[in-house]
Protein backbone atom coordinates (compact mmCIF):
# COMPACT_ATOMS: atom_id res chain seq x y z
CA UNK A 1 0.00 0.00 0.00
CA UNK A 2 1.17 3.30 -0.87
CA UNK A 3 2.26 6.26 1.88
CA UNK A 4 -0.48 8.71 2.39
CA UNK A 5 1.83 11.71 1.48
CA UNK A 6 -0.44 14.42 0.81
CA UNK A 7 -3.23 15.68 3.49
CA UNK A 8 -6.20 18.69 3.17
CA UNK A 9 -6.41 19.54 7.09
CA UNK A 10 -8.67 22.56 8.60
CA UNK A 11 -8.72 24.54 11.27
CA UNK A 12 -10.37 22.78 14.44
CA UNK A 13 -12.92 25.18 16.50
CA UNK A 14 -9.45 26.52 18.76
CA UNK A 15 -7.89 27.50 15.54
CA UNK A 16 -5.85 24.64 15.39
CA UNK A 17 -4.76 22.84 11.88
CA UNK A 18 -2.67 19.72 12.38
CA UNK A 19 -0.26 18.43 9.69
CA UNK A 20 2.32 15.98 10.83
CA UNK A 21 2.85 14.36 14.12
CA UNK A 22 4.96 11.92 15.19
CA UNK A 23 2.33 9.15 15.06
CA UNK A 24 -0.29 10.22 12.61
CA UNK A 25 -0.28 8.90 8.83
CA UNK A 26 2.83 11.24 8.14
CA UNK A 27 4.87 10.04 10.80
CA UNK A 28 7.93 9.36 8.39
CA UNK A 29 8.33 13.03 8.26
CA UNK A 30 9.83 13.18 11.90
CA UNK A 31 8.63 16.47 12.41
CA UNK A 32 5.38 18.08 14.68
CA UNK A 33 4.04 20.65 12.34
CA UNK A 34 0.82 22.81 13.07
CA UNK A 35 -0.74 25.95 11.96
CA UNK A 36 -2.54 28.33 14.09
CA UNK A 37 -4.90 30.81 13.56
CA UNK A 38 -4.69 33.76 16.59
CA UNK A 39 -7.42 36.32 17.11
CA UNK A 40 -6.24 40.12 18.15
CA UNK A 41 -5.24 39.18 21.41
CA UNK A 42 -5.55 35.59 21.80
CA UNK A 43 -2.21 34.33 23.65
CA UNK A 44 -0.44 30.53 23.12
CA UNK A 45 2.39 29.61 24.51
CA UNK A 46 4.76 27.09 23.48
CA UNK A 47 7.45 24.65 25.34
CA UNK A 48 8.67 21.58 23.81
CA UNK A 49 10.83 19.17 26.72
CA UNK A 50 13.31 17.43 24.20
CA UNK A 51 12.15 19.27 21.03
CA UNK A 52 13.23 22.21 18.82
CA UNK A 53 10.91 24.65 17.73
CA UNK A 54 10.14 27.31 15.10
CA UNK A 55 7.17 29.37 15.16
CA UNK A 56 6.87 31.26 11.65
CA UNK A 57 4.57 34.44 11.23
CA UNK A 58 2.57 34.01 8.03
CA UNK A 59 0.74 37.33 8.09
CA UNK A 60 -0.37 39.40 11.17
CA UNK A 61 0.83 41.04 13.87
CA UNK A 62 2.66 39.00 17.02
CA UNK A 63 4.48 39.52 19.91
CA UNK A 64 7.18 36.97 20.20
CA UNK A 65 8.49 36.79 24.50
CA UNK A 66 11.41 34.25 24.89
CA UNK A 67 14.02 33.92 27.64
CA UNK A 68 13.41 37.33 29.12
CA UNK A 69 12.76 39.18 25.40
CA UNK A 70 10.29 40.73 23.91
CA UNK A 71 9.68 41.71 19.74
CA UNK A 72 6.84 42.42 18.14
CA UNK A 73 6.93 41.90 14.22
CA UNK A 74 4.38 42.48 12.02
CA UNK A 75 3.95 40.69 8.53
CA UNK A 76 1.18 41.59 5.55
CA UNK A 77 1.19 38.09 3.97
CA UNK A 78 3.61 35.97 2.30
CA UNK A 79 3.06 37.48 -1.07
CA UNK A 80 4.73 41.01 -0.23
CA UNK A 81 6.64 40.91 2.73
CA UNK A 82 9.63 38.63 4.03
CA UNK A 83 9.69 36.12 7.26
CA UNK A 84 10.00 36.58 10.73
CA UNK A 85 10.74 33.18 12.59
CA UNK A 86 11.32 32.56 15.98
CA UNK A 87 13.76 28.97 16.76
CA UNK A 88 14.44 28.12 19.76
CA UNK A 89 15.91 25.05 21.39
CA UNK A 90 14.53 22.22 23.74
CA UNK A 91 12.76 23.69 27.23
CA UNK A 92 12.52 27.22 25.69
CA UNK A 93 9.22 28.77 26.68
CA UNK A 94 7.77 30.90 23.33
CA UNK A 95 4.76 32.97 24.26
CA UNK A 96 2.88 34.22 21.19
CA UNK A 97 0.73 37.07 21.27
CA UNK A 98 -1.77 38.50 18.55
CA UNK A 99 -1.51 41.98 18.17
CA UNK A 100 -4.12 41.53 15.27
CA UNK A 101 -6.05 38.63 13.45
CA UNK A 102 -2.70 36.37 13.12
CA UNK A 103 -1.36 33.13 11.46
CA UNK A 104 1.20 31.07 12.49
CA UNK A 105 3.16 28.30 11.49
CA UNK A 106 4.71 25.78 14.10
CA UNK A 107 7.71 23.40 13.19
CA UNK A 108 9.41 21.10 16.03
CA UNK A 109 11.26 17.84 15.91
CA UNK A 110 13.41 16.11 18.37
CA UNK A 111 16.54 17.45 18.86
CA UNK A 112 18.38 17.56 22.57
CA UNK A 113 21.15 19.90 21.31
CA UNK A 114 21.30 23.25 22.95
CA UNK A 115 21.90 26.36 20.72
CA UNK A 116 21.28 30.26 21.39
CA UNK A 117 17.76 31.58 19.95
CA UNK A 118 17.65 33.56 17.59
CA UNK A 119 14.71 35.74 16.15
CA UNK A 120 15.12 35.91 12.52
CA UNK A 121 14.15 38.63 10.07
CA UNK A 122 13.53 39.31 6.40
CA UNK A 123 16.98 40.50 6.34
CA UNK A 124 18.33 37.09 7.44
CA UNK A 125 16.09 35.63 4.68
CA UNK A 126 16.32 37.85 1.64
CA UNK A 127 13.93 36.05 -1.89
CA UNK A 128 16.57 35.43 -4.60
CA UNK A 129 15.13 34.13 -8.07
CA UNK A 130 15.89 30.97 -9.07
CA UNK A 131 15.93 29.14 -12.57
CA UNK A 132 15.63 32.56 -14.58
CA UNK A 133 15.62 32.10 -17.96
CA UNK A 134 15.95 27.85 -17.94
CA UNK A 135 13.30 25.55 -19.11
CA UNK A 136 11.69 28.33 -20.86
CA UNK A 137 11.83 30.50 -18.20
CA UNK A 138 8.50 28.23 -16.81
CA UNK A 139 10.50 27.41 -13.58
CA UNK A 140 11.12 30.70 -12.93
CA UNK A 141 10.64 31.16 -8.76
CA UNK A 142 12.07 33.26 -5.52
CA UNK A 143 12.98 31.00 -2.96
CA UNK A 144 14.53 32.32 1.08
CA UNK A 145 15.85 29.96 3.15
CA UNK A 146 15.23 30.71 6.60
CA UNK A 147 17.66 28.12 8.66
CA UNK A 148 19.52 25.06 7.26
CA UNK A 149 22.53 23.32 8.25
CA UNK A 150 24.94 25.59 7.64
CA UNK A 151 23.09 28.72 9.63
CA UNK A 152 22.41 26.70 12.44
CA UNK A 153 24.51 23.15 12.89
CA UNK A 154 22.78 22.10 15.63
CA UNK A 155 19.20 22.05 14.21
CA UNK A 156 17.77 19.11 13.15
CA UNK A 157 15.26 21.12 10.48
CA UNK A 158 15.66 23.13 7.59
CA UNK A 159 12.65 25.97 7.14
CA UNK A 160 12.33 28.32 3.76
CA UNK A 161 10.03 29.74 1.42
CA UNK A 162 9.25 29.14 -2.28
CA UNK A 163 7.34 32.18 -4.16
CA UNK A 164 5.71 30.14 -7.61
CA UNK A 165 5.61 32.55 -10.15
CA UNK A 166 1.84 32.12 -12.22
CA UNK A 167 2.08 29.21 -13.90
CA UNK A 168 5.07 28.23 -13.21
CA UNK A 169 7.05 25.23 -11.73
CA UNK A 170 9.49 24.79 -8.64
CA UNK A 171 11.58 21.82 -7.57
CA UNK A 172 12.52 21.89 -10.71
CA UNK A 173 14.15 19.53 -12.61
CA UNK A 174 12.09 16.99 -10.70
CA UNK A 175 14.71 16.05 -7.78
CA UNK A 176 14.97 13.80 -4.92
CA UNK A 177 17.01 13.66 -1.51
CA UNK A 178 17.24 11.10 1.41
CA UNK A 179 15.83 13.52 3.88
CA UNK A 180 12.29 13.47 4.28
CA UNK A 181 10.41 17.23 3.65
CA UNK A 182 7.17 18.72 4.04
CA UNK A 183 5.07 21.59 2.17
CA UNK A 184 2.72 23.65 2.87
CA UNK A 185 0.84 25.18 0.32
CA UNK A 186 -1.28 28.89 -0.03
CA UNK A 187 -2.66 30.85 -3.15
CA UNK A 188 -2.99 34.48 -3.47
CA UNK A 189 -7.01 33.44 -4.07
CA UNK A 190 -8.64 30.71 -2.57
CA UNK A 191 -9.81 29.16 -5.55
CA UNK A 192 -6.20 29.12 -6.35
CA UNK A 193 -4.69 25.37 -7.27
CA UNK A 194 -1.88 23.33 -8.44
CA UNK A 195 -0.24 20.36 -8.83
CA UNK A 196 1.92 18.28 -6.53
CA UNK A 197 4.28 15.50 -7.58
CA UNK A 198 5.45 13.24 -5.11
CA UNK A 199 6.77 9.97 -6.86
CA UNK A 200 4.15 8.44 -9.38
CA UNK A 201 1.95 10.03 -7.22
CA UNK A 202 0.31 13.61 -8.53
CA UNK A 203 -2.16 15.70 -5.98
CA UNK A 204 -4.82 19.22 -6.21
CA UNK A 205 -2.70 21.32 -4.37
CA UNK A 206 -4.77 23.83 -3.00
CA UNK A 207 -4.94 26.54 -0.23
CA UNK A 208 -3.53 25.00 3.42
CA UNK A 209 -2.86 21.58 1.75
CA UNK A 210 0.49 20.10 2.37
CA UNK A 211 2.44 17.39 0.72
CA UNK A 212 4.43 15.10 2.72
CA UNK A 213 7.55 13.74 0.87
CA UNK A 214 9.52 10.58 1.92
CA UNK A 215 13.22 10.49 1.40
CA UNK A 216 14.53 9.39 -1.89
CA UNK A 217 10.80 10.66 -3.39
CA UNK A 218 10.76 12.96 -6.63
CA UNK A 219 8.68 16.10 -5.51
CA UNK A 220 8.76 19.36 -8.45
CA UNK A 221 5.17 20.98 -8.15
CA UNK A 222 3.66 23.36 -10.49
CA UNK A 223 0.58 26.00 -9.98
CA UNK A 224 -1.92 26.51 -12.49
CA UNK A 225 -2.05 29.86 -14.41
CA UNK A 226 -3.70 32.76 -12.83
CA UNK A 227 -2.27 32.43 -9.43
CA UNK A 228 0.61 32.45 -6.88
CA UNK A 229 1.63 29.70 -5.12
CA UNK A 230 3.39 29.80 -1.76
CA UNK A 231 5.26 26.89 -0.26
CA UNK A 232 7.06 26.98 3.42
CA UNK A 233 9.50 24.19 2.63
CA UNK A 234 10.66 21.85 5.79
CA UNK A 235 13.20 19.04 5.97
CA UNK A 236 14.05 17.00 8.57
CA UNK A 237 17.89 15.91 8.90
CA UNK A 238 18.47 12.46 9.08
CA UNK A 239 21.16 11.44 11.76
CA UNK A 240 24.26 11.66 11.17
CA UNK A 241 22.97 12.90 7.34
CA UNK A 242 22.03 16.29 7.26
CA UNK A 243 20.59 17.46 3.88
CA UNK A 244 22.80 20.38 2.35
CA UNK A 245 22.23 22.77 -0.32
CA UNK A 246 24.58 20.74 -2.03
CA UNK A 247 22.43 17.46 -1.97
CA UNK A 248 20.06 18.32 -4.35
CA UNK A 249 20.02 15.11 -6.91
CA UNK A 250 18.29 15.59 -9.81
CA UNK A 251 16.70 13.03 -12.13
CA UNK A 252 19.10 12.07 -14.62
CA UNK A 253 16.15 11.84 -17.47
CA UNK A 254 15.71 15.38 -17.20
CA UNK A 255 19.29 17.01 -16.53
CA UNK A 256 19.66 17.33 -20.35
CA UNK A 257 17.21 20.35 -20.28
CA UNK A 258 20.46 22.37 -18.35
CA UNK A 259 21.67 22.74 -22.03
CA UNK A 260 18.77 22.72 -24.18
CA UNK A 261 17.38 25.78 -26.09
CA UNK A 262 13.46 26.23 -25.53
CA UNK A 263 11.98 28.62 -28.18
Amino acid sequence: MEKKVFGYPTFDENGEKILTTYDNEYRDMLMDIRVYRMKSGQKRTFLREGEETAVLLLSGKITFSWEGKSETVSRKDVWTEGPYALHVSSGTEVTVEAAADSEILVQCTHNDKAFAARLYEPKDAPWGYSSVGKFGNVAKRRVNTIFDHDIQPASNMVLGEVLNDRGNWSGYLPHRHPQPETYYFMFDRPEGFGASFVGDQVFKSTDGSFSAIPGGELHPQSVAPGFQMYTCWMIRHLDGNPWLQTDRCEDERYVWMHDAKFE
